[in-house]
């Protein structure tokens, strides 16, 4: 029988090792390849300033900052995010689990559904802090978002935490 794919969405979470553990289940039970996925977030990463430079007001670089300054910012997170998701992406390797790693800029929950769209994803892993009622609307949720524009099915690792 041919594998699933699988793909895991972590975030810098304390709940990022239980999303990871719970899709190396997974992953491990019928010779199913894991793709590690991290996204940063514009909000959460505050990534809006390094794309100024695109025809708008923030050209004028009202802050002393040039375009280069701000590509080397988005490289810098990048790459720290590729550092960290590396070694989810090794544990996975040495468990014998055949795996990529794949770090997007964007808003999480559309680049998940892109990326489990475009890998051809048959499952997709990821984590809930708990946000409920006016938080949830708020602060918005990630999860909610995958549930309902996910082409394949997806578990939800519900976390301890609230907030």
């Amino acid at each position: 029988m041919v594998g699933k794919k699988i793909l895991v969405a972590l975030d810098r979470s304390s709940q990022a090792p239980v999303v990871f553990e719970a899709a190396m289940q997974f992953a491990q039970a019928q010779n199913n390849s894991l793709m590690v996925f991290h996204c940063l977030d514009w909000e959460t990463e505050n990534l809006g300033e390094a794309f100024l430079g695109i025809g708008t007001l923030g050209d004028v670089d009202l802050y002393g900052l040039s375009l280069g300054r701000r590509q080397t910012f988005l490289g810098r997170k990048m790459q720290q995010a590729q550092e960290w998701l590396q070694d989810y992406f090794q544990k996975a390797i040495e468990a014998g689990i055949s795996s990529e790693l794949k770090c997007q800029v964007g808003d999480p929950g559309t680049r998940i559904c892109q990326l489990a769209r475009n890998w051809d994803a048959n499952l997709i892993v990821l984590g809930r802090r708990g946000h409920q009622g006016i938080s949830e609307v708020l602060l918005g949720s990630v999860s909610n978002y995958v549930v309902h524009h996910a082409p394949c099915s997806v578990l939800i690792v519900q976390s301890g935490e609230r907030g």
